[in-house]
């Protein structure tokens, strides 16, 4: 029986690592904050095309702080 696991950047389960094929560069390392706070903007804003800009992002970073990889980064850290 295969357990999977959620990434630690986005929560998006996952079979082994600790990062999803989404929140990794080509040679398989995280994705540098700024590029994938602005991508999960965008997956947000495709669910709710009408939001604010600033909700969006009030959201994400939200999200962002319960995911180990982004907890104690400056910018999540910054939002409240």
């Amino acid at each position: 029986m295969t357990t999977s696991t959620g990434c630690e950047s986005c929560g998006m389960p996952i079979e082994t690592g600790r990062y999803c094929a989404h929140c990794t560069d080509a040679e398989g390392n995280l994705q540098a904050f700024e590029e994938r706070f602005e991508r999960m903007v965008a997956w947000q804003a495709r669910r709710e095309p009408d939001a604010p800009r600033a909700d969006l992002e009030a959201a994400t970073l939200a999200y962002m702080a319960r995911m180990p990889a982004w907890r104690d980064h400056p910018r999540v850290l910054a939002r409240g």
